[in-house]
């Protein structure tokens, strides 16, 4: 049986969550206060004896193409609910704010689980902290996109443009933050870096080899635009190809000037090409 004070710390903690999702919704992913510089996502999970949808609002990183979760619980001696529950089902449901998309949930296991969680660690001492409270070892979670539409795509070619757009613009400004704050390049950092790279890199290479065509096509008179927007496409390459290879302090002046010059761009694409999609 549960004592007073540990039901009543279970509401203030549901509520907590409750305010904390709303927030999320409301706002398109972004929440205030102490999470105003948080990479926060909603995971939408089957409920293992109900059936019914669970969602939780979690911390997650960047890895390539998929993202990892920690079910940390606080350091409680009991994995969290969303756990058990994507252990009877793994197909989740994975919502970013902007936009939200089905995932797999896959359970990282032996030395992969050991050394994803130390470079977390790295990152975040707190995840060590409630390690240490626990004799569970925290599940550490892969989130991995299933194959579908791009994001807002069923709102039409210029939403999904503009949705794109506006997930780059809030990525590179978290590794802003992080660049700055963090004060060494560690290895989730470097991670996060590189995957927005890579990000970037195939979605101008969609665009110049997909996007610029189809349009040029049916708008001729788009030629003089698009040479422009090509253009920067290759000097934002250039960018990239510098910050991936940097590891010393001067960092942060590159992630500066790559978020300048693709600011730029993309305002000047999304005036450009927005009517004509």
């Amino acid at each position: 049986m549960h004592s007073f004070h540990e039901t009543r710390e279970k509401r203030i903690l549901n509520d907590f969550t409750a305010q904390l999702i709303d927030e999320f919704t409301a706002n398109a992913g972004h929440v205030g206060g102490a999470f105003e510089n948080s990479r926060l996502l909603l995971l939408t999970t089957t409920g293992a004896r109900t059936g019914q949808p669970r969602t939780a609002i979690l911390g997650y990183y960047p890895d390539g193409d998929r993202v990892l979760v920690v079910g940390s619980a606080g350091g409680s001696p009991k994995h969290p609910a969303w756990y058990h529950n994507l252990l009877a089902n793994p197909e989740v449901n994975v919502d970013l704010g902007l936009f939200s998309y089905p995932a797999k949930a896959v359970v990282l296991r032996g030395a992969e689980r050991d050394e994803v969680f130390a470079r977390l660690v790295e990152a975040d001492p707190g995840w060590g902290d409630y390690q240490q409270r626990t004799t569970r070892a925290l599940p550490v979670v892969a989130l991995v996109q299933q194959p579908g539409p791009p994001p807002g795509a069923e709102r039409g070619f210029a939403e999904a443009l503009k949705t794109i757009h506006a997930a780059f613009r809030r990525e590179l400004s978290l590794i802003r933050h992080e660049v700055a704050t963090s004060g060494t390049l560690g290895a989730q950092l470097r991670i996060n870096c590189l995957t927005v790279c890579q990000g970037l890199h195939y979605h101008h290479t969609g665009e110049s080899t997909g996007l610029f065509p189809a349009l040029l096509a049916q708008h001729p008179e788009l030629a003089d635009v698009i040479a422009v927007l090509q253009a920067e496409h290759d000097q934002i390459a250039v960018l990239l190809a510098e910050l991936e290879k940097l590891v010393s302090t001067d960092l942060l002046d590159q992630v500066d000037e790559l978020i300048a010059q693709l600011n730029a761009h993309l305002d000047r694409e999304e005036e450009a090409l927005l009517p004509y999609l």
